[in-house]
């Protein structure tokens, strides 16, 4: 029975890494390398392009090269924070690199992010979603740090699903921005039927597994309360 169990359980772990964090390390990583090029400074991106009157503007030129270096920075360190072996075994690489997710999501980040979303492309309920993403992303983060402060490890893990969620939204948008476009999906309505679901769709996901996490600790609290009573 014990083996069955534990082959059930080994099974589960390998599908979630197969169809979940592997997807999320590929296209995570698939950014990074995309975000690079940006930093030979040249013009000739077509984001750029699109917005080459508000890059005359050096606050906004600066805030968008701070923000992708930043957006590097927190997708890197974030893919270190949820792996239970590095916690277990190198749990000072999980230390040093929630270090640098948290200070560069503070002071970079989530701040360039607001700044950048009252030029965002789309109409003001897009912006306001932007505004929305960092302001989010700011908080979360926040409290995932207070919480850590307080040794409140389960409300740190919590907090940090739903920043790492907002911080996600850089990759999932790219990916169902693909898909419709594959799908020949207008490219206006794409981008905004993509951001919407990116962010929606995230922040659900985080409070499924919030909700989950919640769950199996209540559980597992209250059967060692009730083998402490009988004790």
């Amino acid at each position: 029975m014990n083996s069955r169990i534990t082959a059930y359980a080994t099974a589960k772990q390998f599908a979630l890494f197969i169809f979940f964090w592997l997807p999320i390390i590929f296209f995570s990583l698939l950014l990074i390398y995309n975000t690079l090029p940006y930093f030979s400074f040249k013009n000739d991106f077509s984001f750029i392009r699109e917005r080459a009157v508000l890059f005359l503007q050096p606050a906004y030129a600066t805030c968008f090269y701070v923000h992708i270096f930043a957006g590097m920075c927190c997708i890197g360190a974030a893919l270190l924070q949820f792996s239970s072996g590095i916690l277990k075994k190198r749990k000072p690489v999980h230390v040093w690199s929630g270090r640098i997710y948290v200070s560069v999501v503070l002071l970079l980040g989530a701040p360039t992010g607001m700044y950048m979303s009252f030029f965002a492309k789309g109409t003001g309920a897009e912006r306001g979603l932007f505004m929305f993403m960092a302001i989010a992303w700011f908080l979360f983060t926040l409290k995932g740090f207070t919480t850590i402060l307080q040794k409140n490890v389960l409300a740190h893990k919590l907090w940090m699903i739903r920043s790492y969620a907002m911080a996600l939204t850089a990759v999932t948008f790219r990916v169902y921005y693909l898909v419709l476009y594959l799908m020949d999906v207008e490219l206006t309505q794409n981008y905004e039927t993509s951001l919407w679901i990116s962010v929606v769709g995230n922040l659900l996901l985080a409070e499924i597994l919030i909700f989950r996490r919640s769950t199996k600790y209540l559980e597992t609290f209250s059967i060692l309360s009730s083998n402490n009573h009988k004790i």
